[in-house]
């Protein structure tokens, strides 16, 4: 399981091979929120996203024997893109299991990384059929995108750094879930290094499984009726029951208020970020009356977005 010493020993096993990325604020963002908002951006860490940490920490954790055939994994995108890097800083080839309409950003920056794709149809059950071919035809070491304990420990590290970095308590932490490996990350964070904090969940609502599964008491199957391609999946059983044990609320949104948020960011703040980086902030304004007057921490989880349809996005081009 994770402890203290574990976050710890993650981020000195990481720390020399990601970007420490900063916190901005935005005045204007702080008066439209009626909060004070401390934006972590990941959007500037390596491959433009806090799945960087996870990856790494997850391919380092591993020995020369165990990842000598190789890494294999399945991603709409990001961890990917991160699991590709690091098997490459290794050494070693990267198998890569990911949807056929992931988009093309996402794919180009895998195949930059020397990663093998291999295209699945975009269900959860169709990823982990072809990821189990692949890791038989391969004898690859798996690192599952969020439901194993290293990858989960180095996402943490994104809270851990916004924490000692803030230089403010903050009241509130918000991340995106998608299988909940950031989620857990802060949250086990939080707790260790900043009790108090309140840990809140953005969601869109369609792909709601993470706030089902609260209700629910069990996992429950992913949806893909949402623009936040990121979030298209489950929560698995490692990280389930850190989320259900420690976070405080799952707020979801609308596609259209995903889109407002990533607008207001990229207009007011002058950088990119992707529609499932947008989600906590959309929460935020969605919820106004739950965080005002707070001091909230945002972690802005990437910035890979396909720009045309993201412009086609903010002109209401796509429904």
């Amino acid at each position: 399981m994770i402890t203290r010493e574990t976050l710890e020993q993650a981020h000195d096993r990481i720390r020399p091979y990601i970007h420490r990325t900063p916190i901005l604020t935005s005045t204007g963002l702080d008066e439209l929120s009626g909060c004070s908002l401390y934006f972590k951006c990941e959007n500037f860490q390596k491959i433009g996203a806090f799945k960087a940490r996870g990856a790494l920490n997850a391919v380092l954790s591993l020995s020369a024997e165990q990842r000598a055939k190789g890494i294999a994994t399945h991603s709409s995108g990001n961890h990917a893109q991160a699991v590709a890097r690091a098997a490459r800083m290794v050494g070693v080839p990267a198998f890569i299991v990911m949807p056929k309409n992931a988009p093309e950003i996402k794919k180009t920056g895998v195949r930059a990384y020397g990663g093998q794709i291999f295209e699945c149809e975009p269900t959860t059950e169709a990823r982990e059929r072809m990821l189990d071919d692949v890791l038989k035809q391969t004898g690859a070491a798996l690192v599952h995108p969020f439901n194993d304990y290293a990858v989960i420990a180095g996402q943490g590290t994104a809270a851990k750094e916004l924490i000692e970095d803030a230089g403010v308590k903050l009241d509130v932490i918000l991340t995106p879930v998608g299988g909940g490996g950031l989620l857990s990350g802060t949250l086990l964070a939080v707790k260790f290094f900043s009790p108090g904090t309140e840990v809140v969940a953005g969601e869109p609502e369609g792909s709601d499984d993470a706030w089902r599964s609260l209700q629910s008491g069990k996992i429950e199957p992913a949806q893909s009726q949402t623009i936040a391609d990121g979030l298209l999946t489950s929560l698995g059983d490692k990280t389930f029951p850190i989320i259900r044990d420690h976070v405080k609320e799952i707020i979801t949104v609308t596609d259209a208020e995903i889109v407002e948020a990533m607008r207001l960011i990229w207009e007011r703040m002058k950088i990119i970020i992707e529609p499932s980086c947008a989600v906590p902030f959309a929460t935020v304004l969605k919820a106004k009356e739950k965080f005002a007057g707070k001091k909230v921490g945002i972690i802005l989880s990437g910035g890979n977005v396909d720009l045309e349809r993201a412009c086609k996005l903010m002109t209401r081009q796509i429904p």
